[in-house]
């Protein structure tokens, strides 16, 4: 059910946080020392005066006919079946992101507002993530949404689009905090990924209706997602990537930090190495993490959840095919798997290492990358699968 848009203030709490020059900070402030939006409008000139400034008690009182058509247009959005707007005062606003100094007092959001009453963890990472990467985070996400954490992420390339997907196919749902108003999808081709999130998730936005994406935006989000979780989780990253922004904002918050390691050769680990050698938890499975985290009120049996166990295979309907057939010998037990090791590698150079000629090689690695057990980048190197994959 959406909010009513006639309820009581519900226009004024819009009118404050559209008034020019009113940042939430700001706009806390005012609602501490006014108690509600009705009181600071209805207060006089003097106390406001007194209390805010001249210039912004001029901005909060004068008439002003943009602010006031994007109240109407906004308490129009609102009818629309799943459409929310959010406030301090409401009791699901999410309990974690009133504990930062900056946190919105309005929030626009599509989709079931009741998920923002659910335990949170964000996980972040590189919009040109690898192909490990992408696999880490649907997993990873999948797994935690399936011992009951709603998994918030910022709907980007990537990282965060593997991470919203998993998480709607764990139960908990998955946060689309975004850089935009709550009605433009960015990017536009996650249009479908938007769809689902909105039907059985939410998407989150602070900014008015209609904000069209901009650089400077996106760490106002980022802030929200550490804002709102009780961790974050970066899966992948380069040494300056607006994931390792959150990452920091959630430890300023006193939130929970892990990230997964990767290849001393690919940038995209450097971030997350960095992070933990300022003291991010390294973690290589989801269990790992659910034991750093609170334990949940109805917390599920974590031994019953086979993704949990990196022994047992991933499910075909959520992964693909399994990438070890039950008669297919250990695949460390493959001396051409066994050389690849965990790193990229050129074919020439394992075809040295191995004492094979190219030919007979080259045979190999196709029989092996149809069986799913290796990937060919776009390099032509060969590599390992994920273990998570």
């Amino acid at each position: 059910m959406s909010y009513d848009p006639d309820a009581p203030d519900l226009d004024l709490w819009l009118r404050l946080v559209l008034t020019p020059g009113i940042g939430p900070i700001h706009a806390r402030r005012l609602l501490e020392r006014f108690g509600s939006p009705r009181c600071l409008f209805e207060s006089d000139s003097a106390a406001l005066v007194a209390f805010a400034g001249e210039r912004l008690a001029r901005q909060l009182q004068c008439e002003d006919g943009a602010r006031q058509r994007q109240v109407d247009k906004t308490l129009d959005w609102v009818r629309a079946e799943s459409h929310h707007l959010i406030t301090f005062a409401d009791a699901d606003y999410p309990r974690h992101l009133l504990q930062i100094d900056d946190a919105p007092p309005l929030l626009h959001a599509v989709g079931r507002r009741d998920i923002l009453s659910r335990p949170m963890l964000a996980m972040v990472g590189a919009r040109n993530a690898t192909a490990a990467g992408t696999d880490n985070a649907r997993v990873f996400a999948r797994t935690l949404s399936g011992a009951g954490w709603t998994i918030a992420s910022g709907l980007a390339l990537g990282i965060d689009a593997a991470a919203h997907e998993g998480a709607l196919q764990g139960g908990a749902g998955t946060v689309a905090v975004v850089g935009t108003g709550a009605d433009i999808v960015y990017p536009s081709r996650h249009r479908g990924l938007a769809d689902r999130i909105a039907a059985d998730g939410l998407i989150v936005s602070e900014l008015p209706l209609g904000t069209p994406p901009s650089a400077g935006l996106f760490p106002r989000r980022n802030r929200l997602i550490a804002g709102m979780s009780h961790g974050v989780l970066v899966v992948e990253a380069a040494l300056k990537s607006g994931s390792l922004i959150t990452a920091r904002q959630a430890g300023e918050f006193g939130r929970e930090v892990f990230a997964i390691p990767g290849s001393i050769h690919s940038p995209l680990s450097r971030g997350c190495h960095a992070l933990i050698r300022q003291g991010a938890l390294l973690v290589e499975s989801a269990r790992e993490v659910i034991d750093e985290l609170p334990a949940l009120p109805a917390k599920r049996d974590l031994d019953a959840l086979a993704l949990l166990d990196l022994n047992h295979p991933h499910p075909a309907s959520a992964v693909g095919p399994s990438h070890a057939p039950d008669d297919a010998r250990p695949v460390d037990q493959d001396p051409v798997i066994a050389a690849i090791g965990h790193d990229p590698i050129q074919p020439d150079i394992l075809a040295i290492h191995l004492g094979l000629a190219p030919g007979e090689l080259g045979a190999r690695l196709v029989i092996l990358e149809l069986d799913g057990l290796i990937r060919r980048l776009s390099d032509g190197r060969v590599q390992r699968p994920s273990p998570f994959s």
